[in-house]
């Protein structure tokens, strides 16, 4: 179980990539900042891992040693509501990035589920759980520890409403949920304006898979720019015309006393991480100091 809420980066800050720094180097450079969270993009990746051994190795090795939490996302190329054809060469690149995920130690490789295509909405959704099972069954019998993370979708077209990746982390064994709230936002076209908009999520993840589940969650979020049908492109959080808030989310992680694991998705990685770190802590101060306040009126 997660002890604290950890912030980190998708992928290896601009900044960094200017210090020409190794992917091993990174765990160690983001604690000097203030990070304890890192998300290998192994977004373009075919059916092999595209890492070394020895440096996905290693890189586990430097994120133990920081104390940094470490997951993976796994290739864009992925749609396990399509053809035959499709979903087996998508199943393949999943467990080439489960492979290698479990090489670092990362605890989860988070992945695009698929998308509806042509098909009705009940039967790509099933068709997707189907191949999961599949996937989580190879994934054991290999003896790979590392979990898989369907995430939430910011487009209509793409399998990954909520309830879409509840009812996934209910029926697929060794599943971890993965909210990212700029495309919930985003799919529902603006749908986190307050704070109970969010609290109503997260309500129902409680109802439905638990409080531990509810409380270790794993999540991505940046503003996010939409259109009629969903996420158009992420923004950095100073961008006003833009949403969601972070404020309301950190609230409701204080409110619920949830420790997730928080990924950045802006344009500006780790510099938005260390804005949602800061704020998250302003928030959890004024609460403690709020709180025993009210208990004298008692």
């Amino acid at each position: 179980m997660v002890e604290q809420t950890r912030f980190g980066t998708a992928g290896v800050p601009p900044t960094f990539k200017l210090l020409k720094a190794k992917i091993y180097d990174v765990p160690g450079l983001l604690r000097e900042i203030g990070l304890d969270a890192f998300e290998y993009q192994a977004v373009r990746w075919g059916a092999k891992p595209q890492i070394r051994q020895q440096d996905a190795e290693k890189l586990g090795i430097e994120a133990k040693k920081h104390d940094l939490r470490l997951s993976m996302h796994g290739s864009y190329f992925i749609n396990l509501a399509g053809k035959d054809d499709v979903i087996s060469a998508s199943k393949e690149r999943l467990i080439a990035g489960a492979v290698a995920a479990d090489w670092m130690n990362a605890y989860v490789i988070v992945f695009h589920t698929g998308f509806y295509g042509k098909f009705e909405k009940s039967y790509a959704f099933n068709t997707c759980v189907k191949a999961l099972k599949e996937v989580s069954q190879t994934i054991k019998d290999m003896g790979l520890k590392v979990k898989l993370g369907p995430e939430t979708m910011g487009k209509k077209f793409q399998v990954g409403s909520i309830d879409e990746i509840m009812t996934i982390c209910q029926e697929v064994e060794n599943t971890q949920l993965v909210v990212d709230w700029g495309h919930l936002h985003a799919r529902n076209l603006g749908a986190f304006k307050k704070i109970d908009d969010i609290r109503s999520v997260a309500e129902k993840i409680e109802s439905t898979l638990g409080s531990e589940t509810l409380q270790n969650m794993h999540c991505h979020f940046s503003k996010i720019e939409f259109t009629s049908q969903g996420e158009r492109k992420h923004h950095t959080l100073d961008e006003p015309m833009y949403g969601p808030e972070f404020e309301l989310l950190a609230k409701i992680i204080v409110d619920f006393k949830m420790c997730p694991t928080i990924i950045c998705e802006t344009p500006i990685l780790d510099i938005d991480a260390l804005k949602m770190k800061k704020m998250l802590q302003q928030i959890s101060e004024e609460k403690t100091i709020v709180e025993p306040q009210q208990k004298l009126f008692f």
